[in-house]
C-alpha cells in the first residue's frame, strides 16, 4: 500500500463490543473516553459504516472475528493467556489460577476476555488465600477492558507491503498492540507479512502515519508519536526500501490534536483537508536516507512546502474545515479533518460536519456521510476508526 487515497480493498474494523459497556464516569478519563457512549446506538452507527464501505466493494475485516480464528492456534492461545495475566498486578498465587482457567477456555471466550477485560467478581473459584482478591472491589478490574479498540488505525499500519505493530504511548491502550501481535503472527491471511516496526520499540501510532504518495510518509510527532519513534520507523522504512523520503510533523500535543490525522487528511492525490490554524504553524523535517545506513535530517520548513516537494508536485490544494474560526474549531473537535478516502476524490466522513462537508464537495471532493454521535465519543473519526490493509496504487 502506497497512499491514502488508492482505492481501497479491504480494511480492518472493530465493531464496539462489551469493552464498551465497562465505561462509567469514574473510569472513562483514565481510558480515554470523553463521555460514556450509548453501546447498542454505537454499534447501529458503526454497522452502517461497514455497510458504506462493503457498497463500494471494500472488503471489510472484523478484528474480534480474526483475532478468534488466530486464538485458534495453541500458539497464539498460550500468548493470548500470557498477555492478559499481569503477575505484578495479581500476584503469584491469583495470576496462576487465571492463567490455568483461561487456557482452559475455548477461542471464543479468551477472545472476549482479552478485548472486554475481566473484573475481580467474574475470576474463576474463589478457592485459596489471595490478598490481592480480599483487598479489591468486585468490580475492579483484573485484566483490563480494551475500549479504544475501535480505533483499529493507531495499532497498526500497512506502509507498502509491511505491516508497522504500533508501540502505544497510553497506560490504557498498551495492551492493544498484543492482540494485534497475535493476529498478524498466526491469523493464515496476515502469518507471512513481514514487519516494518515492532510493537517494543519507541512510541508510535498509527494515527500519526499517513503515506502522502507513493515512497513518501508523513509522521506525526506529539501526544503520543514521540521523536525517537519517528526516527526509529524512517530508518526501518529507508533499510525496506519502501519510503525514500520521511517527514516529521510536530503537532500541539493536545487532546484536540493527539494525532496528526486530527489535523488533517489526504481526500486526493493533491489535496487535503485540514484544520486552518494548522495551515501556516505546521512544520517538517525532512528525513532521507544517506547511504550506509546514515540518515540525512534537514528543516523545519513548512510542512506544505516541505510536502509537495517531495511528492514532487506544484503545492498541496488544501480544503480548510469550516469558513469561520468558531465553526472551524467545533468541527475540528468533532473530526471534520479525520476522514477516509475510499478512492481519489472519495471520502468517509461525519454528517455532523456540514460545512467540512460542504467544503469538501465544493472542492469536487464526494463525501459518504455517516452518523458519528456515538462513535466519536472517545475521539475519533472514520480514519482512525479503520486500518487499511490493500489499497490499489494510484
Amino acid at each position: 500500500m502506497d497512499s491514502e487515497v488508492g482505492p481501497l480493498r479491504a480494511v480492518l474494523l472493530h465493531r464496539p463490543g462489551n469493552e464498551l459497556k465497562r465505561l462509567t464516569p469514574q473510569n472513562n478519563d483514565q481510558l480515554l473516553f470523553d463521555s460514556i457512549p450509548w453501546v447498542g446506538r454505537a454499534q447501529q452507527e458503526h454497522d452502517a459504516f461497514a455497510e458504506t464501505l462493503r457498497n463500494r466493494d471494500v472488503e471489510v475485516l472484523l478484528l474480534a472475528d480474526v483475532l478468534r480464528t488466530s486464538l485458534g492456534d495453541p500458539r497464539a492461545h498460550a500468548a493470548g493467556v500470557h498477555t492478559a495475566v499481569d503477575e505484578r498486578r495479581l500476584g503469584n498465587e491469583l495470576a496462576d489460577s487465571l492463567r490455568s482457567h483461561l487456557s482452559s477456555v475455548t477461542p471464543d471466550t479468551l477472545a472476549e476476555v482479552l478485548m472486554a477485560g475481566m473484573t475481580f467478581e467474574e475470576l474463576p473459584s474463589a478457592e485459596g488465600n489471595s490478598l490481592v482478591r480480599k483487598m479489591h472491589h468486585p468490580h475492579d478490574f483484573a485484566v483490563d477492558p480494551l475500549p479504544n479498540l475501535l480505533f483499529t488505525r493507531d495499532s497498526s499500519a500497512w506502509i507498502g507491503d509491511r505491516v508497522a505493530i504500533s508501540s502505544l504511548t497510553m497506560p490504557a491502550r498498551r495492551r492493544e498492540t498484543a492482540l494485534l501481535d497475535l493476529v498478524y503472527a498466526y491469523h493464515p491471511r496476515f502469518s507471512r507479512a513481514d514487519r516494518a516496526y515492532g510493537a517494543h520499540s519507541a512510541p508510535i501510532e498509527g494515527g500519526d502515519v499517513m503515506l502522502l504518495s507513493p515512497g513518501v510518509v508523513a509522521i506525526g510527532v506529539g501526544e503520543r508519536t514521540t521523536a525517537a519513534g519517528a526516527e526509529s520507523l524512517a530508518r526501518s522504512l529507508f533499510a525496506d526500501d519502501v519510503a525514500h523520503t520521511v517527514l516529521a510533523v510536530p503537532i500541539e500535543q493536545a487532546r484536540a490534536t493527539m494525532h496528526l490525522d486530527t489535523v488533517c487528511t489526504m481526500v486526493d492525490t493533491d489535496a487535503v483537508v485540514m484544520y486552518p490554524l494548522s495551515r501556516d504553524s505546521l512544520t517538517a523535517y525532512t528525513m532521507r536516507p544517506a547511504g550506509d545506513g546514515a540518515m540525512k535530517v534537514e528543516g523545519p520548513t513548512p510542512f506544505l512546502i516541505a510536502a509537495a516537494e517531495a511528492m514532487g508536485i506544484d503545492r498541496l490544494r488544501v480544503i480548510d474545515t469550516g469558513l469561520d474560526p468558531v465553526t472551524a474549531e467545533r468541527e475540528q473537535w468533532d473530526d471534520g479533518n479525520n476522514t477516509l478516502a475510499l478512492a481519489p476524490g472519495v471520502v468517509v466522513g461525519y454528517e455532523r460536519n456540514v460545512e467540512t462537508n460542504v467544503r469538501l464537495e465544493e472542492a469536487g471532493i464526494e463525501v459518504l456521510p455517516i452518523a458519528g454521535s456515538e462513535l466519536g465519543s472517545g475521539r475519533g473519526g472514520p480514519r482512525c476508526m479503520s486500518c487499511p490493509i490493500l489499497r490499489d496504487s494510484i
